[in-house]
């Protein structure tokens, strides 16, 4: 079984609930998701760092912060998936890590990358910081349709999030 068989495997477990299985699933490839993902190949390196979040690998915070600064837009964007997934029950996760979002999103040279940040920054605390730059974006006509639209988006949910 593969990396990446392996955490499709872990996912469906997670998303049953079955947390023994998922536990001994992360046991037995904790030291080859590591290694990967400290890996030459941009492509394992990916693999991993997407294998973060669907083994629910809440110990491997700071090895995904490094998947959000490496040179590989590839990279980038599966930390950016690992993150979303891991702080939909848990919004520090996002917090921790705002300030290398925000500059994701406004000046990676990426756009997929971009909009992952901004999907990823939806489900942080809606600080009114993130929301101005969100709506900003919306409103930059010089940024690409789906990038504005995905702003907007997030900035109107993270807005409502504040009002409640």
């Amino acid at each position: 079984m593969t990396l990446a068989e392996a955490a499709a495997q872990a996912d469906a477990l997670a998303e049953e609930g079955n947390e023994r299985e998922l536990a001994k699933l992360r046991a037995e490839w904790d030291e080859l998701l590591e290694a990967s993902a400290r890996g030459a190949d941009f492509r394992d390196r990916a693999i991993a760092y997407r294998a973060i979040g669907q083994f629910r690998f809440r110990t491997k915070k700071e090895l995904l912060r490094r998947g959000l600064v490496d040179d590989s837009p590839a990279v980038r964007g599966s930390a950016l998936l690992a993150l979303e997934r891991l702080s939909r029950d848990h919004p520090g996760d996002v917090n921790d890590v705002r300030p290398l979002l925000h500059e994701l999103v406004t000046h990676d040279g990426n756009e997929a990358v971009r909009r992952l940040a901004i999907v990823a920054l939806k489900n942080g605390s809606p600080r009114p910081d993130t929301i101005q730059i969100l709506a900003s974006l919306g409103e930059d006509d010089d940024q690409p349709r789906e990038l504005r639209e995905a702003a907007a988006k997030v900035a109107q949910v993270l807005r409502r999030k504040g009002a409640k």
